[in-house]
């Protein structure tokens, strides 16, 4: 498995000045946070921002993250699928392979809305498809939708697409209703994207992304998934995703440095990616 960071592990550190702390630290793949992108490129083109990664050393391996697809609906739907577009435009010009797609956070839902959701996953697989884009759907622990690792892989199956799969967030896998039996409905065909960090000392109820912490360090048994993700031939990416605002106060690079020692840690042995001093 391949280490990758979350640029939003980084957020309040602008775009430029990001990825040239990122790479001194060792990382060769990252995960865009979109909002980001878009403020970078408001003075920029998107081959200025090749550029800047390609001078990095680094790889812009998958871009996060697009809402408000499944359920939406009228003048809120048009808005999200224009933003949508645009967004796949620009990912196309970055050779970007994958977009995360996050459940809507609604509260009240029928069942006919599973269907609906299936429905509008596919249309969008679709227009992803067409621009060489993969779709990874990320349940939400608060979503009252798709809050689970089981509903979220029933959609995508139900949705029927090549190019989507699920996006297994370990912070909502944990401290959502999904069950550890749930693993095993994965496959290395099904699973898109992986994200992970830890969560200590805070009851899984009131655990929000604010409480997000370097894997290993936290309440969160990691090493056993990894093992399960390894045995079902998973050799993607694992991207380190701290949404947590004490963090965006400290120095990109010592985040940086501080979180790729603590995910190649938790990777250990399928961690396919040689340390860059040339260590194990």
């Amino acid at each position: 498995m391949k280490p990758c960071i979350s640029l939003a592990t980084t957020l309040s550190t602008p775009l430029e000045d990001d990825l040239p702390a990122i790479a001194r630290c060792g990382w060769r793949s990252v995960e865009l946070w979109l909002t980001k992108v878009e403020s970078f490129l408001e003075s920029r083109t998107p081959a200025d921002l090749r550029a800047r990664l390609d001078g990095e050393g680094l790889r812009a391996e998958a871009a996060a993250g697009q809402g408000g697809l499944l359920l939406s609906r009228g003048e809120e739907r048009r808005a999200h699928w224009d933003h949508f577009a645009r967004r796949l435009t620009i990912l196309k010009e970055l050779e970007v392979p994958l977009l995360i797609v996050a459940a809507d956070f609604v509260r009240e839902v029928d069942a006919e809305d599973y269907g609906r959701a299936a429905a509008s996953l596919a249309e969008a697989a679709a227009l992803a498809g067409a621009a060489g884009i993969r779709l990874a759907l990320e349940f939400q622990k608060s979503s009252g939708f798709c809050a689970s690792l089981d509903t979220a892989l029933a959609i995508v199956g139900e949705a029927g697409a090549p190019n989507v799969g699920v996006c297994l967030d370990l912070f909502h896998y944990y401290t959502g209703p999904s069950k550890f039996e749930d693993l095993g409905y994965l496959s290395a065909e099904n699973l898109a994207w992986v994200q992970a960090c830890d969560v200590g000392g805070t009851p899984r109820e009131l655990a929000g992304d604010g409480d997000r912490i370097f894997p290993g360090e936290g309440d969160f048994q990691i090493g056993p998934i990894i093992d399960h993700l390894g045995a079902i031939g998973y050799g993607g990416h694992v991207s380190l995703e701290l949404l947590n605002p004490q963090l965006w106060q400290i120095p990109a690079d010592r985040v940086a440095d501080f979180g790729y020692q603590a995910l190649t840690r938790v990777l250990g042995r399928w961690n396919d990616e040689p340390a860059p001093w040339g260590g194990a």
